[in-house]
């Protein structure tokens, strides 16, 4: 009596607890009255929604007998309804669950866990849980870490698979429409995309990539969807049969093969649908996206058309279309590996089945066929079978008696029902068939490498309709035994936690449902008597029925086997769920579902290949069941359908027995799968079909609640004395709980200590909860009063000072007044006195102004009369001078016309007697033959000229000749060196070779690949040549044609020429004449100069620089403009060059490409440019050969750092030709064995000392290009670009940041001076004509080398970037989302309490200082080593980017830190990112933090009306529906906040709108490896070259050759003077 007062005793004023509704299942109510006498109880309650009183009425005899389970189930606090996992409620019952679901549900928030299950509600809306990214945010996570989640399951069976190397399963259950499909293919492709960074071995996957083996798991999902699915009233997508994947994986944890089992495929809806249901998917997509040919010839059309498909009066799903469904699963059969030919074999079978369905039978006693059935002659065709025995055998029958075989006829039903047997028998047979093809794809070709797997168990949930069939039936059987398996599974892992914890208890009792499964399998059960029912030649569903009744009518099955009251031809059975009544119609025929053997025979003969095939196949997998009879000892049975389920499901329950299992409910939230609508007492229906309340009954039936002692003692301290858990004591944990709980819980029994948590009986923690309430209410009091009486005594003192102010304050105004009174009289007297001396002084000064005035006007009138008088004598006079100096002007003009007119006829005269003389003389016959004796010479010289040109053809042809020779030679070559390669090659291929014989054919192998390519190389550079030569042979053939023509007409001219006009004409002809030829003779030909390919050679993720060329490219050398004039080494052969064209600045980015092009320009060189090219060589010869080492070392001074020589030319050229040694000086000094500065803004390192190594290659370069080393100077620049790359790529992590820039810097000072260089001597050869050597070509060698310039530095960047971002993206989130740098906002996960106690509590392992410095470095390694702003403002706003997203998307998804003091953390930390960014002037970098910073604001801003709300959409404008709505949701309640309202969570979900692309959840992720960025390289720095060695470098060469350089520079300024 003491517990049961006890029990009612709780039921206080105000307290919360649920009542039955039928129309919500269960309503809140609040406790208004409590009325207990010594018998009786009433209780009172409010409804919380309603006005309506609810009455609870008992005695407290019968609470005892019931141990209070009448009683108002209690509902739980506030804080506690919005927890993700249904064990922490306090009170575990039917209305808490219930109620935890809706309102998380109503958050869409559509997971919850329940213990070891996941709940998860249907949305019937497309919700952003399942990208990519969402996938890769639960890869690594352990459960609980984030949101519930059925990637959460996933991640927690892999996780199991790889640490305790055991199987896997994962059971995905609930009713028709309720999500099991869609899930289970969630859950797939789960395992195919998710990139698990901590295994070994695990293969990295790139975004979005899958193996082969992956993408043909996924391509299952819909080949098992068309064929086995179909619409329902519940499910437009409703799996109409089982299925259990095993995903197989290797020791390495990658997939590596599958496995698909199915079970009890539904064959009656092939043959019926009810109203609005459909049949299989893949018959609609076959009539509707079938081709026309195919469609011709299976004669198929719209799917009214046909029996099967028409009944229902529903061929069209909502947004689904059947064609591009279709194209989905071919796509999909071609994945798996099926050909095009045997999909069509497939499509076949199908239209057959279509067309079996059309065929009419008629008649009333006997069935009839007509044989001019249109449907029986096009199924017929279509199966291969002959169509008179078909027809036969549908209407007739053959019975087999010991002696005879009897024929009859059948009824019209009957034949139906055999006609729609032999196409279920197909239907079937063609899935299984299927199903075994895809495991033979599927399967791992090594099984021995298969080391675990996860199983996907996708089963159909309890069903109960208005009539019940075999299907249910078996569908419900299916589900009692996982049932089983699953209460089983929950009572062992309640007990070995038990046992680990090592506390007392006793054995837990819960619903062993093992009777009723014995009921339907047992040797005697419910399959056994159908089977035998089924085998007997007149067995009917009757006679079924009553063997039911005689033998379960027993009390064994009382409790689980009912004979329905209004019905002898129904059964009851009392599942776990609830009693379904099932009726007994169809259950023999469904059970045999057996084909006629006549049909057997007749279908196993088939013309057709494809249906042979797949009926064997399914007689392979479906051998026949052994029996024992007493006419024959071993008779062959066909198996049943229900032996077949029966054997397959005990199968099923050992293969889930040897696994680790996972569950996940899935529940269907209303009936008319409406978007986000919950239907209260449907879903109770489901959760009590599903288990989920019998698992949290055998949990209540223990100690549901589970707490560490640390959780503990942080929320329940304050019920204890200050002493017990002060800090500065040390206390110890346990002690503490322990004193906790001896003060708080008197009864023992309601609690037991573990050895890691304590656990408590239901209902405990809301007493604990009480308490600590009640507790922080009496705390809360107290400083109440001791606040109200500081604040009354402070008043109070504060009135009695005001008084004492106001006292003094008056006294002072009245003093203030009096002392006002006295000034303004003393003003008064001294204004007085002012005005009087101001009005006198005032007379004064304007009488002497006045007086002052007329002297002025008077003086003035004087002096300007005086000034007229003097202007106009000026004047006068200078009139007078201007008219003398006219008149004597135009006297000498006209004497000098007369004398000039006087000598101008006199001369003329004097020209017209010279030109009567010469007339005359012209007209003589001597100076005419003079004439043509001249022309005669000329025609004379051209006609030598023509003959030297033919001559000079013939040796060209000669040496074309010479060279087709050649060409064939090298083309024999190149045969005898593919042979060779080929050979070798199948040597090479030659297992068990020796090493050394290994590595001699390598190597030989790479000398003839080189040869190869060199050969080739010559092959092609003599076919243009050739090319070459025989056009420029062609143009001189007609320039000579012309030639003779010019000529011929010359001299025909001059024999006629007559007069003195012909002969200037023929004057000028024959300086014409000259002009051409000596240009035709004297032409100079550009020397033919070509640059080999280059290669580029692309290290992992980038490019890499074009290793040195093999050939040179020999061109003209620079002259430098402003450092010295001396000629460069010009070379002789060269033509006149275009004026500029390009600019020497990097040209815009081109697009990445693996080699260089051919820089190819041969031209003729005749004999005459051979000659002058040989007087040439011989006059100024370059310098072929390398001197001994002690010339290079110099006479004089005996080493490289002495005394400049007498002559630094020739010292210049000895150690440039040295280019071995002077390419491994600048390789290991300045590149490999560099020492770089290290950045400090304290003390700077000056430019000459960062950017010493370019400068230095520079001037080694530009060197090389005056004295015409044009081959040297690019294989230098091509390694010293290649040993560059290696060297920043040989860092990694933080030790990259001062390298990478550094070669940053260099490289692109590099650029800068190269393309200076490229300027001055492009304007040089452009002005001086004679220089003009080779210009094009070295145009072209600069933009290939500026080229790879610009992608060595895009390199570095990027390789740069890449390694920052792995270092920085392992401090964003401990730095930015767990650091705590702001100080009385501290905050936990375990809470503040926990962190006083244990000293060294785990703190993240970056802090924002940490952060802050990082970024510091890397804005002062910039600064320092002078990278350009833009690059400095790309990389850091690239990072803080990277900043931003990382720490959002975390903070979205991390539970129980998304709290307003989280949110001052976190706004802390992105002010002081804000503040570095402005104080380093990247004031736009700030932007990238944006989403981060308003999401801070939105935890912080109230939450408790509509118009808050509407606040928050205001500001956070930045932010998504969905993000907003997944930040609320989220929002962690602190103890003296109130929970945000439901009718407030209700309203931010109502924001996310369906279907919109742009409302997402997480921003996209920052790719740490992606190298795709675009990176702008900077303009050429103003620079010049400079040559600087830092005194510790040991280059003794580099160090002599830039000295000789300065003094060439010097003597050349010296002569210049």
């Amino acid at each position: 009596m003491a517990n049961s007062r006890q029990a009612v005793e709780v039921y206080t004023q105000g307290t919360k607890a649920w009542f039955e509704d039928d129309r919500e299942a269960w309503v809140s109510t609040t406790c208004v009255s409590n009325n207990i006498t010594d018998t009786t109880v009433r209780i009172v309650f409010q409804s919380d929604n309603e006005d309506r009183e609810y009455v609870f009425e008992s005695t407290l005899d019968q609470v005892e007998k019931t141990a209070g389970s009448k009683l108002p189930p209690l509902r739980n606090p506030p804080k506690m309804e919005y927890t993700d996992d249904l064990t922490n409620l306090s009170y575990l019952n039917e209305p808490a669950v219930l109620n935890t679901i809706r309102t998380r549900y109503m958050q869409r928030l559509i997971y919850t866990y329940s213990g070891i299950v996941l709940i998860a509600v249907n949305p019937f809306d497309r919700v952003a849980l399942y990208d990519p990214d969402i996938v890769q945010q639960y890869s690594g996570r352990r459960r609980g870490e984030l949101e519930p989640h059925l990637f959460a399951i996933a991640e927690d069976a892999y996780r199991c698979m790889i640490r305790e190397q055991t199987n896997q399963t994962i059971v995905v259950s609930g009713e028709s429409g309720a999500g099991k499909t869609v899930s289970a293919k969630y859950i797939m492709r789960y395992f195919a995309t998710a990139d698990d960074q901590e295994s070994q071995g695990k293969k990295h996957k790139s975004a979005g990539g899958m193996t082969e083996v992956e993408e043909q798991i996924l391509a299952t999902n819909p080949i098992m969807e068309a064929f086995g699915n179909a619409k329902t009233t519940r499910n437009d997508n409703s799996s109409r049969f089982g299925k259990y994947i095993e995903i197989q994986f290797d020791d390495s944890a990658n997939i590596v093969g599958a496995k698909i089992r199915t079970y009890l495929l539904e064959r009656s809806r092939l043959i019926y649908q009810p109203e609005t249901e459909r049949n299989y998917h893949i018959f609609y997509q076959l009539c509707a996206g079938i081709p026309l040919s195919e469609k011709k010839e299976f004669e198929l059309g719209d799917f009214t058309q046909f029996h099967y498909l028409n009944q229902s009066g529903t061929g069209v799903i909502p947004g689904v279309d059947d064609a591009a469904e279709f194209e989905t699963t071919q796509r999909a059969l071609s994945t798996i590996g099926l050909s095009v030919q045997l999909q069509w074999k497939i499509f076949r079978l199908l239209a057959a089945l279509l067309h079996l369905g059309n065929i009419n039978i008629t008649g009333r006693g006997d069935a009839m066929l007509s044989e001019t059935d249109t449907a029986l002659l096009t199924a017929t065709r279509l199966l291969g079978i002959k169509t008179a025995d078909f027809r036969k055998w549908i209407v007739r029958k053959q019975i087999t008696t010991r002696s005879e075989k009897i024929v009859t006829n059948l009824s019209p039903a009957q034949a139906h029902v055999v006609k729609d047997s032999v196409a279920k028998y197909v239907y079937a047979n063609l899935f299984e068939w299927l199903v075994s093809v895809t495991n033979e794809s599927l399967s791992c070709p090594d099984m021995s490498s298969v080391s675990n797997f996860i199983g996907v168990l996708d089963i159909y949930g309890f069903e109960h309709f208005k009539k019940n069939s075999f299907e249910q039936f078996c569908i419900n059987y299916a589900n009692e035994k996982l049932q089983q398996q699953f209460n089983q599974h929950v009572f062992k892992l309640e007990q070995e936690e038990y046992v680990r914890e090592k506390i007392n208890w006793t054995f837990i009792e819960f619903s062993d449902n093992q009777k009723c499964i014995e009921l339907i399998e047992g040797k005697l059960g419910i399959l056994s008597l159908l089977d035998e029912e089924s085998r007997l030649p007149s067995g009917s569903d009757q006679g079924f029925i009553q063997k039911l009744y005689q033998n379960f009518e027993g009390p064994n099955f009382k409790q689980y086997f009912k004979k329905p009251r209004f019905s002898n031809n129904a059964f009851t059975i009392a599942h776990y769920a609830l009693d379904v009544q099932y009726e007994a119609e169809s259950f023999i025929d469904k059970n045999k579902d057996t084909v006629p053997d006549e049909h057997l025979s007749l279908l196993q003969g088939s013309e057709f290949d494809f249906l042979k095939e797949v009926l064997e196949k399914a007689a392979a997998s479906n051998p026949p069941i052994p029996e024992n009879n007493k006419r024959m000892s071993m008779i062959a049975r066909k198996p049943t359908l229900g032996s077949i389920f029966k054997l397959s499901l005990i199968n099923l329950m050992d293969t889930i027995g040897g696994t680790n299992v996972h569950y996940i409910r899935c529940i269907k939230p209303n009936e008319a799968k409406v978007a986000w609508e919950f239907d209260p007492s449907m879903v109770l229906a489901q959760l009590r079909a599903c288990g989920v309340l019998e698992t949290i009954r055998i949990s209540c039936a223990g100690y549901p609640s589970r707490w560490t002692f640390e959780e503990f003692a942080d929320r329940y301290f304050a019920l204890v004395s200050s002493k017990h858990w002060d800090p500065s004591m040390r206390p110890d944990v346990r002690e503490l709980c322990s004193v906790i709980l001896e003060s708080s819980i008197k009864d023992e029994d309601k609690f037991q200590v573990g050895t890691t948590k304590i656990f408590f009986r239901a209902g405990q923690l809301a007493y604990l909860e009480k308490l600590r309430s009640d507790r922080y209410n009496e705390c809360a009091i107290l400083l109440q009063k001791h606040m109200r009486r500081f604040v009354y005594r402070t008043r109070y003192v504060r009135m009695k000072e005001l008084a004492i102010q106001i006292q003094c304050i008056a006294r002072r105004k009245i003093a203030l007044a009096q002392f006002q009174t006295l000034k303004e009289e003393r003003a008064a007297t001294l204004i007085q006195t002012q005005w009087r001396r101001f009005t006198a002084r005032k007379q004064f000064i304007a009488k002497h102004q006045f007086i002052l005035k007329v002297q002025t006007v008077s003086r003035g009138y004087l002096a300007r009369s005086n000034f007229t008088a003097l202007r106009e004598n000026h004047a006068a006079t200078i009139i007078q001078k201007l008219v003398r100096g006219w008149f004597a002007r135009k006297h000498y003009k006209e004497q000098r016309e007369m004398i000039v007119y006087i000598q101008s006829c006199i001369r003329r005269n004097i020209a017209r007697k010279q030109l009567y003389g010469l007339r005359q003389e012209a007209r003589s016959v001597s100076h005419f033959k003079e004439v043509s004796y001249a022309l005669e010479n000329k025609v004379v010289e051209l006609t030598q000229s023509l003959t030297t040109v033919r001559e000079e053809k013939k040796h060209a042809n000669d040496r074309a000749l010479q060279l087709e020779a050649q060409i064939r030679t090298w083309v024999d070559k190149h045969e005898k060196s593919e042979r060779k390669i080929k050979n070798l090659e199948e040597r090479l291929a030659e297992p068990t070779v020796p090493q050394e014989k290994y590595d001699t054919l390598q190597a030989e192998l790479t000398t003839l690949n080189s040869e190869h390519r060199t050969a080739t190389d010559k092959v092609k550079s003599q076919d243009r040549e050739l090319t070459q030569l025989k056009t420029n042979l062609q143009a001189q053939t007609e320039e000579n044609e012309k030639l003779k023509a010019s000529l011929k007409e010359a001299d025909e001219r001059a024999k006629n020429a007559t007069d003195e006009a012909e002969v200037a004409e023929l004057r000028s002809q024959l300086a014409a004449l000259k002009t051409q030829l000596s240009q035709a003779l004297h032409m100079p030909r550009r020397q033919s100069s070509s640059n080999a390919l280059r290669t580029l050679s692309p290290a992992p993720g980038m490019r890499n620089v074009s290793p040195s060329p093999n050939r040179a490219l020999d061109l003209s050398a620079e002259p430098r403009s402003h450092h010295r004039s001396r000629s460069p080494a010009l070379h002789p052969t060269a033509a006149p060059a275009p004026p500029p064209t390009s600019s020497p600045v990097p040209t815009a980015r081109k697009p990445r490409r693996n080699s260089s092009a051919d820089m190819l320009n041969n031209r003729l060189k005749t004999s005459i440019e051979n000659i002058r090219q040989a007087e040439n060589l011989s006059k100024n010869p370059r310098p072929t050969s390398i001197d001994n080492v002690g010339a290079i070392m110099g006479s004089k001074t005996g080493g490289l750092a002495g005394s400049i020589d007498e002559s630094p030319e020739e010292e210049v050229h000895t150690l440039l030709r040295d280019e071995d040694a002077l390419q491994e000086e600048i390789l290991q000094g300045l590149i490999r064995s560099v020492k770089m500065p290290l950045p400090s803004l304290q003390n700077p390192p000056s430019r000459k000392e960062i950017l010493f190594p370019a400068h230095t290659i520079s001037v080694c370069v530009n060197e090389m290009w005056h004295l015409g080393y044009i081959q040297e100077s690019e294989r230098l620049l091509f390694n010293v670009m290649d040993t560059i790359q290696k060297q920043f790529l040989s860092f990694t992590d933080e030790d990259a940041v001062v390298p990478c820039t550094f070669w940053l810097t260099n490289v692109h000072e590099l650029l800068s001076l190269i393309c200076i260089a490229h300027q001055e001597i492009d304007e040089e050869l452009y002005h001086d004509k004679r220089k003009a050597i080779g210009r094009h070509d070295f145009a072209k060698l600069m933009e290939t080398i500026k080229f790879e310039m610009q992608c060595l530095e895009d390199n570095i960047f990027h390789a740069w970037m890449k390694e920052i971002k792995k270092h920085l993206s392992k401090m964003v989130v401990p730095a930015v989302v767990e650091g705590q740098s702001l100080p009385g906002f501290i905050t936990s996960d375990s809470g503040r309490f926990f962190n006083k106690i244990l000293i060294g509590s785990s703190q993240p392992s970056y802090s924002m200082d940490d952060l802050l410095n990082f970024l510091n470095k890397i804005w002062r390694t910039m600064k320092c080593y002078y990278i350009e702003q833009t690059v400095a403002t790309q990389a850091l706003t690239e990072l803080l980017k990277l900043i931003g997203v990382s720490a959002f998307n975390d903070l979205l998804m991390r539970k129980n830190f998304c709290s307003w003091k989280r949110a001052m953390q976190i706004q802390y930390n992105i002010t002081r990112i804000e503040e570095w960014c402005k104080s380093h002037d990247i004031p736009e970098g700030a932007l990238q933090l944006e989403h981060l910073m308003q999401t801070t604001k939105l935890l912080q801003f109230k939450k408790a009306t509509l118009e808050d709300i509407e606040n928050i959409y205001d500001v956070c404008w930045i932010l998504s529906p969905t993000q907003i709505q997944k930040l609320i949701s989220q929002y962690h309640i602190a103890d003296y906040e109130n929970p945000v309202k439901p009718e407030i969570l209700k309203a931010v979900a109502s924001h996310v709108v369906s279907g919109d692309k742009s409302d997402v959840l997480l921003l996209d992720s920052v790719s740490i490896e992606n190298t795709t960025n675009p990176f702008e390289v900077p303009l050429p720095r103003e620079t010049k070259p400079e040559a600087y060695l830092p005194a510790w470098l040991n280059l003794k060469r580099l160090r002599r050759l830039t000295t000789l350089i300065q003094q060439l520079e010097q003597n050349s300024l010296v002569a210049d003077k």
